[in-house]
């Protein structure tokens, strides 16, 4: 059985007390869980959550990274440098990052590079806006997206990268895509990059992210072609996190 991942994006939210009640809070679920349970803080908690998180099964993800290497770039976080301090994974391409920071395809392509050079698991962001969801554009928007990081990475590394599809327009709305528009999506991700090669599917994962609940959890995860949620505002309700990390099982 192929596991599926529960990660939760804490964004900019919480302080250390916050950050110490979370992982406390989940640690039971994780541990009794079968599949892989990632948790994402901020920047400056990290190397605290990778020190709390030792002697359970929780592994660590940041949110960002830079599109270089090292050097005189105020303010910017390395690959190499979340590696350094514990992390597994680092989200690349979120939504946000995409809309507010006009982050574009080539530079999460860039930094989805990065991320692999340096052993990290890039979980790659992909999704379409309200507008191209309902003039039906969203095929062409996620198409677009992956075959950016295929062009510049090669379909092989989708071996090294977990795929996460957040719809724009449910990402902190309350609004949510249903499972089967969710799973239709997943679908056509896992035929977009099959296309490219025959061998990715067997160790592909493509993960939901959209405003998911205790409450909806259990019907993405029940779909064919879900292989785990992206958790944001759920993540930072231990109570919350944990329902949802257990009802993968």
């Amino acid at each position: 059985m192929k596991k599926k991942m529960i990660a939760g994006n804490w964004k900019m939210n919480g302080d250390v007390a916050t950050a110490l009640d979370i992982i406390a809070g989940i640690t039971d679920a994780a541990n009794q869980s079968q599949h892989d349970v990632v948790i994402a803080p901020p920047f400056v908690y990290l190397s605290l959550a990778a020190e709390k998180i030792l002697s359970s099964k929780i592994q660590l993800g940041a949110q960002n990274l830079a599109d270089q290497e090292v050097g005189a770039y105020t303010g910017e976080i390395s690959a190499k440098m979340l590696a350094d301090v514990g992390c597994q994974y680092v989200l690349v391409g979120h939504s946000e990052r995409r809309q507010l920071y006009g982050e574009t395809d080539l530079l999460v392509a860039q930094k989805t590079i990065l991320a692999l050079e340096n052993g990290l698991v890039p979980i790659l962001c992909v999704g379409e806006t309200l507008e191209e969801r309902e003039s039906n554009q969203w095929k062409d928007v996620i198409t677009t997206q992956l075959l950016s990081v295929v062009d510049h990475c090669g379909i092989d590394a989708f071996k090294n990268i977990i795929v996460a599809y957040e719809p724009v327009w449910a990402i902190g709305t309350g609004k949510s895509a249903s499972a089967d528009i969710a799973n239709e999506v997943h679908e056509f991700i896992y035929y977009t990059l099959s296309c490219k090669s025959d061998n990715i599917r067997p160790s592909l994962k493509v993960l939901y992210g959209g405003s998911v609940t205790a409450e909806n959890s259990a019907q993405y995860m029940s779909q064919e072609y879900i292989d785990g949620v992206l958790v944001g505002g759920a993540s930072l309700k231990p109570s919350v996190f944990s329902e949802i990390i257990r009802s993968v099982e």
